[in-house]
């Protein structure tokens, strides 16, 4: 009896240590983490695993979904069983038909090829949108005022009564225009520029808040405060203002449940009263915000408040699809505190935040009633040390707050962002200090996922200026710029960055969102607008106007995302879309092969000198060249994804429709010896990446590239479609070490050049600002652009050596570059399987590579040397984790599954 008790504990021991060496956490839903308001009918699940020891993979899992977090077998809408599968990335919910505003809570157990079995993860859950039209009960409501350019912010109420006890309270709320909702005296959530920017005419996003703390018994108050925003405030240029309309509305229903088991809805409705005759004067994202503080409508979304001079509202009638949000949802992320405060040389007030940011200040200030103060905004100071907003073009970017004179007061708009680093401060009462100031930055609150590091200063500032042009370009679209009259969703800038942003943040959601308005303004006849969502075209525009490079976004993206995220349904979603894209290319191009006239802004920015000889090398591409080489990547994109997709016959109609471009390219671009277009860089580049050579040919036309680098000092002279692919081209064809040197290049134009000149941000052009302080074109000179941040996707891939062989990091390429200008690269990345390691290092006459592959993952490593290789200080061929060793072509390639391990071989 004694033996078995002993034995009995062992196994119990044993039992419990095997559970605790298998677990499984990060769990996601539709790549989110417990998101509330989902539509999908049936939504995908992930999860990532922690495992002990090497080569760890997943054989089996197993998910259950219930109502309830207890998992009560009356309670359990599926039960997948025991899945013999490693697939461990969006799996699909496969129940009972979801209902509409409910909560489902589920957890994942997984099986390893050690033969462990995991716990049961914790517990994570979504809830349900309203699903159908049908399942609401509100009307639009507004308020009944004159529809002039600039309005006052309209504020809506409402007062009810609970007269039961409470079980749960959530509100499903959107508006035309931004709003703000509150209740009881709270700001409801914590997201801002609710309800995002989407293809307003053919969707509408609404927010899904639980807001069951705030309800209380008795009493209650409800409302909301809307802002112009991106549906009747100005966007782009000239007279551009109310491109949805030029009311304000809002449509929004509390559901709350009590614990009887009945429920009641507060509903948008006739009953509301509203009034405009509150502090938010004028606002608009462009203009800034103008707040008088003497008109605070104090108390006005709590219970007993005077509402006897608001108005009755009106009943607006609309009729489009509102879909749940399923982007990255707004937030302000960080704030920071300035790092300056001092007189220009004129005598102006300024504050230096220190980074350019996205955002708006917050204010701190006690004074006079009545007194006004004026903050401007800027993102650089000239040359002389003086306020410059010149390059704001029509952009007022101004905040006006009028003081109430109660005391400390604390101001921060609701309904703009802006773009600076500088503040111009008027009319402050006292002394300004750093206490009086905050920096709020603002952006779509997107998960970070990586890092990268090297030896060299400027090369991390370059990589910090990437993130921020990310952060102050990615709020709910991505936009070029976050300053100027602009602020919109150009295509062509989106699909150069796509790859570097899916490196920094988990852009995912943020992606799919967008790319389903990319589709939505999409004509029939196939184009793509210049900007998503559509405001240079009259709504409802039977055409648009296109160009080459900025309509690929509707094939480059989603390709990207589905490389990087694993995600087929995005890939089966933006199909359609992908698919008319080069129908249309295909249509115009005809049996010529040549998309004339197909390009409008060509390699946009590209750098040229600023001579007016005609002999000196500018870096022109042709235009008819670029759109026909754009044709023919576009198609071999299609062409992969309809073989990922099943589509064998879309696959070989595309891959057919390829090559016969790629013939008439070469007859019409290529020479003989090798010679590309117009011997430009880009034409170079984009005939090497697309695939448009002949092989007897590539290295002949690498050395034409090379040999344009080296004849102007080693610079580059690309645009915004030859800059994402320059250094990735060089290294494919044996030059990493020109790569490196154009990446440490520090003169202009460079990527670095900027960083020497105190930037913070990627700016729009490699001239910007010069080093005698003068600036480029006003017109067009952002110093917050993220398009030349592309070169960030290189030194996470090739510098690092950080990549994938298969969708989503299933099967990883870690390919470490050394070079003898660094003494270490190194980057991490958090893919869908977990965390990834690689980089290098130059130490003692030796190059030390450390590399990590999450559990349920593999990868193929290849180092640059045909030395021997260490692993841990034992040869490749002791470490029974190693396999498939081989060496060729001056590399060392090896297979391995999970685990951490660390590489020495001899430096050359």
């Amino acid at each position: 009896m004694k033996t078995f008790n002993v034995l009995l504990v062992f196994i119990i021991c044993f039992t419990g240590l095997s559970a605790q060496q298998l677990s499984v956490n990060n769990l996601t839903t539709e790549h989110k983490i417990n998101p509330i308001g989902v539509d999908a009918a049936q939504p995908r699940f992930s999860w990532k695993i922690s495992a002990t020891g090497n080569n760890v993979m997943q054989t089996a899992y197993q998910i259950r979904v219930s109502t309830n977090a207890s998992f009560s077998s009356s309670n359990l809408v599926w039960n997948s069983g025991k899945v013999t599968s490693d697939e461990s990335v969006l799996q699909k919910y496969a129940g009972n038909e979801l209902k509409p505003g409910q909560r489902y809570y589920w957890q994942v157990k997984v099986w390893d090829n050690k033969g462990r079995e995991s716990k049961w993860s914790q517990t994570a859950f979504w809830e349900t949108g309203l699903l159908s039209p049908s399942e609401w009960k509100a009307q639009w409501i507004e308020f009944n005022a004159d529809t002039g350019r600039y309005i006052p912010a309209p504020y809506f109420r409402k007062e009810f009564d609970v007269a039961k006890k409470i079980k749960k309270a959530v509100i499903y709320a959107t508006a035309h225009g931004l709003y703000e909702l509150h209740l009881n005296g709270e700001k409801v959530g914590d997201q801002v520029f609710t309800p995002g920017w989407t293809t307003y005419g053919k969707r509408l996003q609404y927010q899904v808040y639980d807001v069951t703390k705030q309800v209380q018994n008795g009493k209650n108050a409800i409302g909301a405060v809307l802002g112009d925003g991106w549906y009747r405030g100005s966007l782009a240029w000239s007279d551009n203002w109310g491109i949805y309309g030029k009311k304000l509305g809002l449509f929004a229903q509390l559901r709350i449940d009590y614990t009887d088991g009945t429920s009641s809805l507060i509903v948008t409705d006739d009953s509301w009263k509203a009034t405009n005759d509150g502090p938010i004067v004028k606002n608009g994202i462009y203009y800034g915000e103008a707040y008088d503080a003497t008109k605070n409508l104090t108390g006005w979304s709590k219970t007993g408040y005077n509402d006897s001079n608001w108005k009755k509202v009106s009943i607006g009638n609309y009729d489009f699809k509102l879909v749940a949000s399923e982007g990255a949802e707004i937030r302000k992320i960080q704030e920071i505190k300035p790092v300056k405060i001092f007189k220009s040389p004129s005598g102006r007030l300024l504050v230096d935040m220190g980074q350019n940011m996205v955002g708006h200040i917050r204010l701190k200030v006690s004074g006079p009633k009545g007194t006004e103060i004026t903050i401007h905004h800027a993102e650089v100071l000239d040359k002389d040390g003086e306020f410059y907003t010149e390059n704001l073009r029509a952009a007022e970017c101004e905040l006006k707050y009028t003081l109430a004179g109660t005391g400390e007061e604390i101001y921060e708009p609701r309904f703009t962002f802006m773009g600076f680093r500088f503040i111009e401060v008027i009319g402050f009462p006292g002394t300004l200090t750093a206490d009086n100031i905050t920096g709020v930055v603002i952006h779509s609150d997107m998960q970070p996922t990586s890092h990268y590091e090297s030896s060299d200063s400027l090369l991390n500032q370059l990589q910090h200026n990437i993130i921020w042009g990310q952060k102050g370009n990615f709020l709910d679209v991505p936009t070029d710029c976050p300053q100027r009259d602009e602020r919109l969703g150009w295509t062509g800038d989106a699909q150069a960055f796509c790859r570097t942003a899916s490196f920094n943040y988990n852009v995912a959601a943020f992606f799919t969102k967008w790319m389903k308005d990319v589709a939505l303004d999409q004509r029939k006849a196939g184009e793509i607008p210049f900007v998503v969502p559509d405001v240079l075209n009259p709504q409802g525009s039977e055409t648009a106007a296109t160009s080459a490079g900025w309509g690929d976004v509707a094939t480059i993206i989603p390709w990207t995302m589905y490389q990087v995220f694993a995600d087929k349904d995005l890939l089966t979603t933006q199909y359609p879309s992908m698919k008319a894209w080069v129908e249309y290319i295909r249509a115009k191009a005809g049996d010529s092969m040549i998309w004339k006239g197909g390009s409008v802004f060509g390699d946009w920015l590209f750098y040229h000198p600023f001579v007016n000889d005609h002999t000196t090398p500018d870096g022109h591409t042709d235009h008819d060249f670029i759109a026909t080489a754009f044709y023919a990547y576009s198609t071999s994109i299609l062409a992969e994804a309809a073989r990922v997709l099943g589509k064998t016959d879309d696959a070989r109609f595309y891959d057919e429709l390829f090559n016969k471009i790629k013939k008439v390219f070469i007859n019409e671009y290529v020479t003989p010896a090798g010679r590309v277009g117009t011997n430009s860089q880009t034409s170079y580049v984009l005939a090497l990446m697309f695939n448009l050579l002949p092989d007897d040919l590539r290295s002949k036309s690498a050395q034409f590239l090379v040999n344009d680098i080296r004849s102007r000092n080693t610079h580059l002279s690309t645009g915004f479609l030859g800059t994402p692919y320059l250094c990735h081209v060089l290294s494919d064809n044996g030059y990493t070490d020109v790569a490196y040197d154009l990446l440490m290049q520090k003169t202009f134009p460079s990527w670095l050049y900027p960083v020497t000149q105190g930037a913070t941000t990627i700016w729009e052009r490699w001239d910007g600002q010069r080093p005698d302080g003068t600036f480029q074109d006003k017109g067009m000179n952002s110093f917050n652009h993220y398009a030349y941040g592309a070169i960030g996707d290189w030194m996470y891939r090739v510098s690092a050596g950080l990549d994938t062989q298969a969708p989503g990091y299933k099967h990883l390429l870690l390919k470490p570059h050394p070079t003898d200008k660094l003494s270490f690269s190194k980057a991490t990345f958090e893919s869908a399987y977990g965390t990834v390691q690689s980089g290098w290092e130059r130490k003692d006459g030796k190059i030390i590579a450390n590399v990590v592959v999450p559990p349920n993952a593999k990868a193929t490593v290849i180092l640059q040397t045909v030395s021997a290789v260490t692993e841990n200080g034992k040869s490749l061929s002791a470490n029974k984790n190693i396999s498939a060793v081989k060496t060729e072509n001056g590399k060392t390639q090896f297979e391995i599954g999970s685990g951490s391990y660390v590489f020495e071989y001899a430096e050359k």
